[in-house]
This record gives C-alpha cells, structure tokens and sequence, in this order.
C-alpha cells in the first residue's frame, strides 16, 4: 500500500473516532427526547443527569483536536562535532536508503533505535526528524550489525512510516485517553458507592447490628458500558493498522539486509532479545544494587558495567540468542515476532557479505567513556544522580549487601518478639532453642494450614524449610553487623559470600551450621562457633 492510501486509511479511521463520538451523543439526546415524552418529570430528571455525565468526556473528546506531544525521550543529543564518525555512518546509510538524514542524534539508555520526525498537517508534510540509539546496543553489536540497525531505522524514513505515524497517534491516543477517562470515572462512582456502605455498616455495628459487605454494585456501569463501546473500536482500530505496520517491518528489515548485508542484519535482529534480556538482568542485578541504599557505581559505570558483563558472560548469550520470540509481545504490537523476522531475512540470497565490520560498534563513538559517563547524567534522575559515588564495584556490593542485611526484618525476627524483651537477634534466637522452646517458636511463623493443624515429627518437617530460610538470613545479618562476612564481586556469577575459617582452617560451612540448629535435636554449638570469632580485616584488593 502506497503512502498516499495509508494517509487516507489512517484518516478515516482517526474521522472514525469523531463520528462515534457525535453518533452517541446523537444517541443520548435521542433518549433524553424519548424521557421528555414518555418518562415521569422525576424520573427524566435523574436520568437527564446520567446522560449529561456520560456527555462531558465525549464532548471533551471530540475536542481534542491536537496531536498529542509524546514525552521527550530521555537522552543525550550529539552533535557531528561530537560524534564524527558516528554521524557520518548515518549520513551514508540514508544516503543509500535513498532518504533524508535525521536533523539530530540522541543517545539513550535503553537496548532500542528508533526515528521520529515532527511532521506537519496530520503527517503530510515532513518535518525535523530525530534518531535515537540505545549505548547498550552499541555495546553488545559489532559495527556491521549496528549498520544493520541504523538502516533498518532510515528504511521508515524512506517509506514515510514516521510522517504518516501522527495520524495513526493521534487516534490511538484519544480512543485511549476515552477509555481510560470513562473507567476513572466508573472507578470514582463505584468507589465512593464502597464508602458509602462502609459508613453505613460503621453506624450498624455502633448500634449493635451486624453490616453488610461493602460492594459496588452496579455503581459505575453506565461508565463502563461507554468504555467498553470505545475498547470495541480501538481494537478495530489496532487491529485495521496492525498489518500494514508489520509490512513496515518487514519492508524495514529488507532494507537493512540490502545496505548493511543479510548476515548482519539476521545477525542483528537474533541479538536484540538476547541484549534486552541481559540488560534487564544487568540493571536489577548490578546497576541498581546500590539504589535502596543510596549507592552508585562509580561514574560511567552505570551503563559502562553492562559491556563487562556482556564479556563475562558470552556462553549464556549463545544460549539466549537461540531463544528467539515466536509471537508478538502482545496482540497489538506493530512489529512481528523476531522469529519470523529473521526467517524472511535468512531467506534472502547469500551476499558474501559476512565477514564485513566485525568489530565492536561502540568503537564508532569518540571516547565511549566520556560518552558513557555524559549519559548518565542525561537520563539520571536529579535524586539518583545525589546517591553517593563508590570507589568501584566491590564497595557498591559491601555497602549494598551490609545495609540490607542490617534492615532485614524475617517472619523469624518477628515471631522471635514475642520471646524476648530485647532486639530479636542471632544470640537471642540461640538461647530460645537451647532452651528448648524452638519447635513453639516455629508456631509463631507464617504456616499453611496442613502445616498448622500437624503434630509431632510431621509438624517439624512442615516448619523446617522456614526455619531454615530465616535463620540463614537471621545469621548472615548478624555476621555482617560483627564484620564477620566478606563478599566477592563477579561479573560472571552471583555475588560470593565468604565466613570466617574454622579451626582447621578451612572456611566454615554455614549450612551444616544452620541444620545443626533446626534438627529434631538442636544444636546451636557450630553457629555460637562461628559468632566467637574475630572480626576479619577487610582486603584492599577491590578489583571488579
């Protein structure tokens, strides 16, 4: 489908909304008339107001006439002047796409590239146009898969996707905006409904009556019919764009494979999930291991550590890289499954294109680690960007591992309250089961109710695993409060936590310890052993 016919179709759908909106407003004026003539002055009254409620969101609806403006997306703009080669790879590729270059170039933070151009008149006069390129894909693709990429991107320019998007916007927009306000709206009634009833059972249960159950009811249905009525035409509406945005794609990804080569365009498209995935796991595990305590890794290592990571971890990539998605993230999304992407882009003839710009993509940046540390401060918020600096990675996990050990609340500290007068610790949990009170304690946890209503050798084997959980977690706190723990810092593999030696010198199991103190017949001795030691002195050997 030509340009020309996908501005018409998007027109008419976006045309679509407005009619709907006038047809129900036709149709609620066609009941308030039949109220007129038929219905009881009482009874019209009542229902007048309903329909002048429903009324107002449609009414506002049809005047949102603007497109509305996206949020600016988080990023540093570059200039040619500082980022040379990057701009003059873009430049030549939209060259050999055939399309305008983009007016600027904005580095973010997340694993995507993307375009937009704010056109003019629905879309149907260009406008200054915008690429957008994730560092983290710059970090995990080589520069012939990042060609890939970045002409992949520029083919949508060269097919006036990003021109025609606008329209498609808008509509998708102000169905949603509908909805969303018909469902606040049916959420507000049904829930001061709620309150309502729950005043009424707090004057019953004064009075010595037993209340009600506070239910909504039908409260908020006429609400949730209009949005219903909007969702029923949204889906009409993703649904009459979805596959002429999926041949967008697909028309997208044919030309990346012309430009950039096949190999690495299929290539490219094989490692996006894979790099998604990783930084996923990057930032929840190591960028924003410090963030409840007010911790950040050194600066330009916020994104910079996701690249040491993807080179630890090369084998679990291979793995990922084979998992490629086979349906669409969600039944609306504009683009196909990976899978299928890559199959129609195998599929092409061999180029003898293969072995074309191996190396790392990141190498097309000026100084990547001024670049990294720049961008931080670029997406940062102003109160992440106050957290306290660390030295280097081992310091952000000391100072993260010993303050969440140090506020560690366990259902065992909890029930532990209840046995002494002081705060619920190692040494106190200790002197409860030497005195034979463990397996009463354990009562005290949180328990199915097969394991509460069990007795005996059948009651401890229920509480066991419980047991055991909250006392590694009780006893690695106490250790760390004592300077007893150290912890190893690995970009390969989970953090290390390391126990001070045992008489022979071989470092203390904690385990054996911990199964020692919830046996049929405890034993609190191996852990008391462990708590007899001497602080031990920290290294200064931090290396990642």
């Amino acid at each position: 489908m030509g340009a020309t016919l996908r501005a018409l179709r998007a027109l008419v759908l976006l045309a679509g909304f407005y009619l709907l909106g006038v047809f129900l407003l036709a149709a609620l004026a066609g009941g308030d008339y039949l109220l007129y003539l038929h219905a009881p002055a009482g009874v019209a009254a009542k229902l007048y107001l309903v329909s002048v409620l429903l009324a107002i969101p449609l009414v506002r609806g049809l005047f949102m006439l603007r497109t509305p403006k996206g949020e600016e997306i988080a990023g540093l703009p570059v200039t040619e002047a500082d980022e040379p080669e990057l701009w003059r790879t873009v430049r030549e590729l939209a060259e050999q796409v055939g399309t305008r270059a983009p007016s600027r170039i904005v580095l973010t933070g997340d694993v995507n590239a993307a375009v937009g151009e704010d056109a003019r008149l629905l879309g149907l006069l260009p406008g200054r146009r915008s690429l957008y390129l994730g560092i983290p894909l710059a970090q995990g693709l080589t520069e012939a898969q990042l060609r890939a990429v970045l002409a992949h991107e520029l083919g949508h320019y060269a097919n006036s996707d990003t021109r025609l998007a606008a329209i498609s916007v808008r509509g998708r927009a102000q169905v949603l905006r509908t909805i969303a306000h018909f469902e606040e709206r049916a959420d507000r009634t049904a829930g001061r409904e709620r309150a309502r009833q729950e005043k009424r059972n707090t004057r019953a249960a004064a009075k010595g009556k037993k209340g009600k159950e506070a239910e909504a009811g039908h409260a908020g249905i006429t609400y949730r019919a209009m949005a219903r009525i909007y969702i029923g035409y949204a889906k009409l509406y993703f649904r009459a764009t979805l596959a002429g945005s999926r041949r967008q794609e697909y028309a997208a990804d044919a030309a990346a494979a012309r430009i950039a080569g096949r190999d690495a365009t299929a290539s490219a498209l094989r490692e996006i999930p894979a790099l998604d995935a990783a930084f996923g796991f990057y930032m929840e595990r190591y960028a924003t291991l410090g963030s409840e305590t007010g911790l950040l890794p050194p600066r330009g290592e916020v994104f910079g550590g996701f690249g040491r990571m993807l080179n630890a971890r090369q084998l679990e990539l291979v793995e990922l890289r084979t998992q490629l998605p086979t349906e669409p993230s969600s039944p609306y999304d504009s683009h196909p499954p990976i899978a299928d992407r890559v199959q129609h882009v195998e599929a092409l003839p061999a180029d003898g294109r293969a072995e074309e710009a191996r190396g790392a993509a990141l190498a097309l940046l000026a100084d990547p680690e001024r670049t990294l540390a720049a961008l931080e401060d670029a997406v940062l918020t102003d109160e992440v960007r106050r957290f306290r600096r660390t030295r280097d990675w081992q310091e952000l996990l000391d100072g993260a591992m010993a303050e969440g050990l140090g506020s560690l609340s366990t259902p065992l500290h909890r029930a532990l309250a209840f046995y002494t007068k002081d705060q619920p610790t190692l040494p106190a949990l200790l002197q409860v089961i030497d005195d034979g009170q463990l397996w009463q304690l354990a009562r005290r946890l949180p328990l199915s109710d097969e394991a509460a209503a069990a007795k005996g050798r059948a009651f401890r084997e229920f509480a066991r695993p419980a047991l055991r959980e909250s006392l590694n977690s009780m006893a690695l706190a106490d250790l760390s409060a004592r300077s007893l723990l150290s912890w190893e810092f690995s970009w390969s593999q989970p953090a290390t936590v390391h126990l001070p030696p045992a008489p022979d010198g071989e470092e203390a199991d904690l385990g054996a310890a911990i199964e020692a103190a919830v046996a049929d017949h405890p034993d609190t001795g191996p852990l008391r052993a462990l708590l007899s030691h001497t602080p031990r002195e920290r290294e200064t050997d931090t290396r990642p």
